[in-house]
């Protein structure tokens, strides 16, 4: 096995749930070894963050911007190659930026930063850098996510028709930010997480997901964004009406205050020669619905599948592969990756992720919907 990419992590302290996330998602292929960070900006915090998790006092940083420049007067050995950014919103440009700068990769969680200023400055900074960039939108990384984008590419369903995705949550259905949830206090802040709430939160990985799969792209939307519960500042719930490039057209709902549901992320996608649906609380299973034969079921690593989803599971057919295998897979893609990049290689085509285009694609569509949403035009152009 190749030796371990050394990482550190901005962000992911006490109470951070998606920092959790990610230190799992790079564990489970063991291509990566986290060795320092900068896990909050109260240094008690990081000091307890890095004596949980092993690692050195010394490489525990009271700043990311400490972490960068000390990391790099290490040894080459020893230092640090990629930085996990898991901060709210708000800290994701800055510190993306400089790390890019720096001549460090750079994995950053959802959605990309909050302003298309800080976006377009991302995208200069990626395409300056020496090392590589990628965005978890993790639902990409789920192996019949995969065989959805193969069979549509491959042409099963012929010209795409229309798209309907949908992603309901409840887990904002009170008013959680005034009681002290430290999740929803951020998530809800708009100056921590920008101009829209549960559209930026979950609606841009909707969104994603459609353009992913479909290998389409919205041209115009028409939205609509609610705040249900009395007192909050940003959106809670919301839907749009969209057209793509190619003349498609598709609905996307994405809500936080649908009482007593969990994550039940969805896809229909319907061309001219059937359709095809997945969803995420079945996850293994990608159902093909073709015009004029019988509906058929493919499972993660069964037969009949790709390989371009076989690529991206890891056990018999039959043992379930979640969310955190489909985190994983950015993660393992993205260091197979970075191996063939310091090595002048090609790149693996099955073992994709999201970079930096997919990141401006969402930050596009969060300005398109809050300026129709505002607006009095009935469409509004990405």
């Amino acid at each position: 096995m190749s030796q371990k990419l050394r990482t550190a992590m901005i962000g992911g302290g006490p109470g951070s749930f998606i920092g959790g996330v990610h230190r799992i998602a790079a564990r489970i292929d063991g291509d990566y070894e986290l060795v320092a960070g900068a896990f909050s900006s109260k240094p008690e915090k990081c000091l307890e963050t890095a004596r949980e998790l092993g690692i050195s006092e010394d490489r525990a940083y009271g700043s990311w911007q400490e972490l960068l420049s000390s990391e790099l007067e290490r040894p080459a050995h020893e230092r640090v190659q990629v930085i996990m950014i898991t901060t709210p919103n708000h800290v994701h440009a800055a510190p993306t930026i400089a790390a890019l700068e720096a001549g460090y990769h750079v994995v950053l969680d959802k959605p990309l930063c909050t302003s298309m200023d800080e976006a377009f400055a991302i995208e200069a900074a990626v395409k300056n850098a020496k090392g590589l960039f990628c965005l978890t939108h993790t639902y990409t990384g789920y192996p019949m996510v995969k065989e959805a984008k193969h069979q549509i590419a491959s042409g099963a369903l012929g010209k795409v028709r229309k798209i309907y995705v949908e992603y309901p949550q409840g887990w904002l259905s009170t008013f959680l930010e005034g009681e002290g949830q430290t999740q929803a206090a951020w998530r809800t802040d708009p100056a921590k997480s920008g101009k829209v709430g549960a559209m930026g939160d979950i609606g841009t990985h909707a969104f994603n997901l459609a353009e992913y799969i479909s290998g389409e792209q919205l041209s115009e939307v028409c939205a609509q964004l609610n705040i249900v519960v009395p007192g909050r500042a940003l959106d809670d719930d919301g839907a749009v009406l969209f057209r793509t490039t190619s003349g498609a057209t598709g609905v996307l709902m994405a809500t936080q205050i649908a009482a007593g549901e969990e994550n039940n992320l969805k896809i229909r996608i319907y061309g001219e020669k059937g359709g095809l649906c997945w969803e995420q609380k079945d996850n293994n299973t990608l159902t093909m619905m073709p015009l004029d034969a019988p509906v058929t079921v493919l499972r993660t690593g069964g037969p009949g599948t790709s390989e371009m989803s076989l690529a991206n599971h890891r056990v018999p057919p039959g043992h379930p592969e979640g969310y955190l295998e489909a985190f994983a897979n950015l993660y393992k893609n993205f260091a197979a990756h970075v191996r063939a990049h310091e090595a002048g290689q090609a790149q693996h085509p099955n073992l994709d992720y999201p970079g930096i285009e997919d990141g401006v694609r969402g930050m596009k569509f969060i300005e398109a919907i809050v300026a129709n949403n505002a607006g009095t035009e009935k469409y509004t152009a990405l």
